[in-house]
């Protein structure tokens, strides 16, 4: 009998390295931002930089994302000299620091992208506008030749917010990421990973639709990161705080694996490599009994 329990196993290159997604991955954020929704993350101090990104290595990181655009609802725009100049000592930092970690950066704007991965080796790019934000990106990506996460956002961090209205949320989001991963592969972008965008111009309803049809994304045959940790579908449904909402995060989280997710991107690493650990235990008994 066959156990459809299981998913399809994926894997990305990360410059020559192939990084298996047989098993969900954890990314760690990193924000050098003033700003960002959870205060907690952020993080300007060089040193302070360092002893985080050791501690999410030793906590069970996969992956390192650095962002230094605070993506928030309503967050102030910077100019890309300022995100460049906040991303390059950082980066410059953590690559000497720890050479043969998987890093990410969080950036919509192609010309960061080229300097993060031409000058720090940087092995993916994690874009919230999926190129919308930047006509250049997608190009530059198929240049760079590094994985891509692509987000749907409907409008941007300072408007998205404003009263989000989907006639079909779930057709909407399904023909965006559609035309997306199709214009990346005519462009021969093969490592793409898809984002639903949690928080990103959505109702708290609109959130959990999606969360509840995850996984229909597999559809694109493509592998699936989501980004739920301490977002305001937990905080606000239960009135309480992103600082309190650690127990909604491991939550959803473990529900997100349950639809076949297989990169959980989070604040507290510790906690969701736990999650990722449990879950895989109770796939392996599954698979023992069947």
């Amino acid at each position: 009998m066959t156990n459809t329990f299981f998913e399809k196993a994926y894997s990305i290159n990360c410059k020559g390295n192939l990084l298996d997604l047989s098993q969900a991955k954890v990314m760690g954020i990193i924000n050098i931002t003033p700003d960002s929704f959870y205060s907690a993350s952020r993080t300007i101090n060089d040193a302070s930089i360092l002893t985080k990104v050791e501690q999410m290595l030793d906590d069970g990181a996969d992956i390192i994302d650095l962002g230094a655009y605070s993506s928030r609802p309503g967050a102030k725009h910077i100019s890309q000299d300022e995100e460049w100049e906040r991303l390059s000592k950082p980066l410059e930092l953590i690559r000497k620091k720890f050479p043969e970690i998987v890093l990410s950066v969080d950036t919509f704007r192609s010309s960061i992208a080229k300097n993060a991965v031409n000058y720090f080796n940087v092995d993916m790019i994690n874009d919230i506008s999926a190129g919308e934000m930047d006509a250049k990106m997608f190009s530059t990506i198929a240049e760079l030749n590094v994985p891509y996460i692509i987000m749907h956002m409907k409008g941007n961090p300072e408007n998205m917010q404003t009263n989000p209205i989907y006639e079909h949320l779930m057709r909407e989001v399904f023909l965006y990421f559609a035309k997306k991963v199709e214009t990346l592969k005519s462009l021969g972008v093969s490592d793409i990973i898809i984002d639903p965008g949690f928080g990103f111009g959505k109702t708290i309803d609109h959130n959990y639709e999606l969360l509840s049809k995850l996984d229909e994304f597999k559809i694109f045959e493509v592998p699936i990161l989501v980004g739920l940790s301490r977002k305001s579908m937990i905080y606000k449904f239960l009135n309480s705080t992103p600082e309190e909402s650690l127990t909604g995060t491991i939550t959803l989280n473990t529900l997100a694996l349950t639809k076949g997710v297989q990169i959980l991107r989070v604040h507290d690493v510790k906690e969701a490599f736990e999650t990722v650990c449990l879950y895989n235990k109770m796939k392996q008994t599954m698979s023992e009994i069947t």
